[in-house]
């Protein structure tokens, strides 16, 4: 990395140089500068307001670009160590549908683990993959799971030779890792892709002792949260590639579904963040593990719940951990996740990252301080005195293993018909049902539904958590495939 070129941020600069010269405008976006919406100007201030402008010579074109956004994806490039960064406005959601949408085309199998965001299924919809699912480990005593075994990905590969592509988790929600390197070293040897869903992996690029990044390990792909670990605004995030896929090739794809109007406010916000954690990312990171590795300590010291870290590793399904994870497991003091979720946002005024049935997820970054998580560890040893119970009937795990059916997107684009959740048990379900966050699916289009999944479905509902997917706002019913 060429840390002398990382100290420039050709957008933020060019915005910069726009704005000192005071040009009359007479294109979109409508409010003029912001003078057409004072009361927006007022909230978001006129700093913003003035910078938030239409694709234009000076500015470059993000479908198309030549100059100031070409030089900053050349900067990405070399800050993530790929041949080639996108700077993506319509989410990592859109960065994780152009991975799998470069790679696979309607019939093409694409192993992949069943706990994936629901952006990956949703890429299978539109495209029409098959996906070849790798159930991950699962830990019993936290419920939650786990990363892609070799074993298991040597399976899939043996039984399905044909595939163009295997999808991991790097890492996922709670932090596990699966052993990218070798999965992708197996993967290139059958010639198929990797694609890396690195939406909580930004630090892994710029941190040290940290999991193998997607890059470093080999990957053909990438998407990656800025957002979310980076220091950029929600919605912005990189693609990714190394060198055997076609630029050209993958930016056709993403101007498939990608905004015209990319936001220049978004857009900058990746430029300068990305110049930030090139010059500071070692520092930067080196204090959020600090952060939270104290948090875990003193949240272990409390008793009943389990901040949990490396000592998961077992060099097969939790091959690595990121340390900067506060990942909390619950169910010990009788609470589920979401309820101490709850309590915290509505007696204590925290809000974390999201609680599930049985651990929360406190997300730790170059914002917090180490006041605000003392306040957060003292509000949990609270929430334990005050509401803990005995945790007799609690549900014990996160992940059921599905029974896929059909395609995806056979599924979606069936005849169906509604019927109450409750009583569809037998039936293949139409849509999807998952908590959000984190956006995992439950139950996906195409997969069996069966008591248990109900089960896991109503006790959730019951414990508050925020479910999602069906075509009924309510919950209550769910579309099922005509058979």
């Amino acid at each position: 990395m060429d840390l002398f070129s990382q100290e420039k941020a050709p957008i933020y600069e060019a915005l910069q140089k726009f704005k000192a010269m005071r040009v009359v405008p007479f294109d979109v976006p409508g409010h003029k500068r912001g003078k057409g919406n004072p009361e927006l100007t007022e909230f978001l201030g006129e700093k913003c307001l003035a910078v938030d402008v239409n694709a234009m010579k000076p500015l470059d074109n993000l479908g198309h670009p030549v100059s100031v956004i070409k030089e900053a994806e050349e900067l990405a490039a070399d800050a993530f160590g790929a041949r080639h960064a996108f700077f993506m406005v319509n989410g990592t959601t859109q960065a994780v549908q152009a991975m799998i949408m470069s790679v696979c085309k309607r019939g093409d199998k694409i192993i992949m683990p069943r706990n994936v965001h629901k952006s990956a299924i949703n890429a299978l919809i539109i495209c029409g993959a098959i996906p070849v699912y790798v159930n991950p480990g699962v830990n019993k005593e936290l419920g939650i799971p786990l990363g892609m075994s070799i074993s298991e990905v040597k399976k899939a590969i043996a039984a399905n030779p044909d595939a163009k592509a295997i999808f991991v988790n790097n890492p996922t929600y709670y932090g596990i890792c699966s052993d990218l390197k070798t999965i992708t070293e197996l993967a290139h040897r059958h010639n198929m892709y990797v694609l890396a869903d690195e939406a909580h992996g930004t630090h892994f690029y710029f941190g040290e002792d940290m999991p193998v990044s997607a890059m470093a390990a080999g990957a053909d792909m990438a998407a990656v949260s800025m957002h979310k670990t980076g220091g950029s605004l929600s919605q912005s995030s990189f693609l990714l590639i190394s060198n055997r896929l076609s630029t050209g090739h993958v930016r056709q794809i993403i101007n498939l579904t990608q905004t015209t109007s990319g936001s220049y406010l978004l857009l900058t916000s990746l430029d300068i963040s990305r110049r930030n954690l090139a010059l500071e990312g070692k520092s930067i990171f080196a204090k959020v593990t600090s952060l939270a590795n104290y948090a875990r300590e003193e949240i272990n010291k409390i008793g009943g719940y389990y901040a949990f870290s490396t000592e998961l590793i077992d060099e097969d399904t939790v091959f690595d951990f990121d340390r900067t994870k506060l990942s909390v497991h619950t169910r010990a003091i009788g609470l589920a996740g979401v309820e101490v979720y709850d309590i915290l946002r509505d007696d204590y005024d925290i809000q974390i990252e999201f609680g599930d049935i049985g651990n929360i997820l406190a997300i730790i970054s170059v914002g917090d301080r180490a006041l605000a998580l003392e306040r957060l560890v003292s509000s949990l040893s609270e929430i334990k005195r005050l509401h803990s119970k005995d945790k007799t009937g609690m549900f014990d795990h996160e992940y059921i293993n599905p029974e896929v059916v059909m395609a995806p997107q056979q599924a979606f684009y069936a005849g169906q018909y509604p019927v109450a959740i409750r009583d569809s048990a037998g039936y293949i379900s139409g849509e999807f049902v998952m908590a959000y966050p984190p956006g995992i699916p439950i139950l996906a289009p195409g997969e069996r539904i069966t008591k248990e999944i109900i089960d896991y479905i109503v006790f959730a509902k019951a414990k508050g958590s925020f479910l999602t997917g069906t075509e009924d706002m309510y919950v209550e019913n769910i579309r099922i495939v005509e058979e």
